[in-house]
């Protein structure tokens, strides 16, 4: 069973910050490049953020690019997203995935799988 667990979202105001964790078994850590994805009612999920397994690659989409910064602490088995300047097209529900590649052109997410998300509402 995948544990990936995500948590921080809440309501803020835009230009704002929120900052995403999350908690990960080692079974669903370890080795694995991690990403976050975010989703709105309607629409496909869409990758925001990805980093490989020791940090020395990150990618982020562009819309989020300059204000979104992803990590991760391979001891805690932690990833996190701090996410500062929000605009509230940054609402949605934020997943981070693990098992997918990362690499300088994106996130490849075939074999990914999801934790159930934390909401992130982005008030104007």
């Amino acid at each position: 069973q995948v544990q990936l667990m995500e948590s921080g979202g809440g309501l803020v105001q835009a230009g704002g910050g929120l900052r995403l964790s999350c908690q990960a078994s080692q079974a669903d850590f370890d080795g694995y490049h991690m990403a976050w994805f975010r989703q709105t009612p309607g629409k496909e999920r869409e990758v925001v953020s990805c980093i490989n397994w020791i940090s020395t690659i990150t990618w982020y989409s562009g819309s989020v690019k300059g204000r979104f910064t992803i990590s991760r602490d391979n001891d805690k088995k932690t990833l996190f997203l701090q996410m500062n300047s929000l605009k509230p097209e940054d609402t949605a529900m934020y997943y981070c995935a693990r098992g997918g590649v990362c690499g300088s052109a994106g996130y490849d997410a075939s074999r990914s799988v999801w934790g159930q998300g934390t909401q992130v509402t982005v008030s104007s």
